[in-house]
């Protein structure tokens, strides 16, 4: 089958390298792509968040599968026109996704089915949210209402930060919620109305800097599976978070289609929803393609036509590491054109791929850094000490002098193993 793919980072090269590997994938197009995803289908210069564009191009291409990466198509309705169009598509409609465009839809939802979440309140105005700050102890997390790149998060650990944050909002629609106790892990599932069934656990590391510490960034490395998410802990997310929402979407007339990734804090209590993101995480897509087993084109197709479970998703015994290759500056102003060299020495290393995630080509023909987030190294092993010494291994044999990594992802995890 023809395939589009939509999207231009790192967890859209982790797909085209996935659904490459497809025997059913026929024709593979990406829009608009990078160097990285050159490496497995041809780019095309439209905007993924452009339905009408998209819809035309599927058209013109005779696509049979419309794959969305990121969110911003998403709400924009892409997979709406698809769906209008008769295109099979791998994503959720505008409402459903709505799950990730808007934090504050997510806590009422969760407030009216019962699903355990923080405390919160939703504010809009500047003087409205100080006030609001009394009701809540320190530390405590302001969330921008709406898309914000995995950035839009503040956990302040004092009330000047916190206010910091609301003034920084401008009057912005805000989220205002306790912070909760415990350790953090990331559920991914497949969703098809009611229907939802778990694919993968990960955990990312947010924080910019070594030990989880600086500010929020996209992500700077993850792994996969996430031990810590038992699979009683799992049992009890699906049954009690995922599972809750995807009737009440269903109820709702807004049925939920695609990849459902719920961002879980283990509490004392069980595990409570953080948030949802309504696509894969980038960058713990990175890590969790390289352990699917099967076809990922017919399981991603067996979504979208309706048919969730007749494709049961499986995943090798593998553990896995992806390393993010940032540039400097980021999360802030992060420094841009600086050469890359080194990726087919990386690659040489056994388990090792490297994906792009914010990546050019010069004239010239040279890999130069184009994003904030430029290359994710991944690693399998038969435990998480070999992938993350083979990672490792990968990023000491690539030449990017404008750019930075943490050296301990998964520090925590190892630490419970030593």
């Amino acid at each position: 089958m023809n395939i589009l793919l939509l999207g231009s980072g790192g967890r859209e090269d982790a797909l085209a390298w996935g659904l490459r590997q497809s025997p059913r994938c026929g024709t593979l197009l990406a829009a608009p792509g990078n160097p990285g995803i050159a490496r497995w289908a041809t780019c095309l210069a439209i905007d993924p968040a452009d339905p009408e564009k998209v819809v035309a191009t599927a058209r013109e291409r005779n696509i049979d599968l419309v794959v969305v990466g990121p969110e911003a198509p998403l709400v924009a309705g892409v997979a709406d026109a698809c769906r209008a169009a008769g295109i099979a598509v791998f994503g959720p409609s505008a409402a459903a996704a709505m799950l990730e465009g808007s934090k504050g839809f997510t806590k009422d939802l969760c407030l009216a089915e019962g699903i355990p979440t923080a405390r919160f309140v939703r504010v809009e105005e500047t003087e409205a949210s100080l006030a609001a700050l009394d009701g809540f102890g320190i530390p405590v997390v302001i969330k921008a209402d709406g898309l914000a790149a995995g950035k839009g998060v503040t956990v302040a650990m004092t009330r000047d930060e916190a206010e910091e944050a609301i003034r920084a909002a401008n009057g912005g629609p805000l989220v205002i919620e306790e912070f909760l106790e415990g350790e953090e892990a990331s559920l991914f599932a497949l969703v098809d109305g009611g229907k939802a069934i778990p694919l993968a656990s990960a955990q990312d590391h947010k924080r910019v800097g070594e030990g989880d510490t600086g500010p929020n960034t996209g992500g700077m490395g993850a792994y996969s599976p996430a031990p810590v998410l038992t699979p009683e802990l799992e049992a009890r997310a699906m049954a009690e978070i995922v599972t809750p929402t995807a009737l009440a979407m269903a109820r709702a007339g807004t049925p939920f289609s695609g990849l459902l990734y719920a961002g879980l804090m283990l509490t004392a209590e069980g595990p409570k929803l953080i948030e949802y993101n309504v696509r894969f995480g980038d960058p713990e897509c990175e890590a969790i393609v390289p352990r699917l087993k099967g076809d990922l084109a017919e399981l991603l197709l067996s979504v979208a036509e309706g048919r969730l479970g007749e494709v049961p998703p499986e995943l090798s015994d593998q553990h896995s590491m992806t390393v993010i290759l940032a540039a400097e500056g980021y999360p802030g102003t992060p420094r841009k054109g600086g050469t890359i060299d080194g990726i087919e020495a990386a690659e040489r290393v056994p388990g090792v791929t490297v994906f792009h995630a914010g990546t050019a080509r010069h004239g010239s023909g040279a890999l130069l850094s184009a994003g904030g987030r430029v290359l994710a190294v991944t690693a399998l092993g038969d435990t998480l000490a070999e992938a993350k010494a083979r990672a490792y291994q990968g990023v000491d044999a690539i030449d990017f002098a404008d750019g930075f990594h943490r050296r301990d992802i998964g520090w925590r995890e190892l630490e419970r193993q030593s």
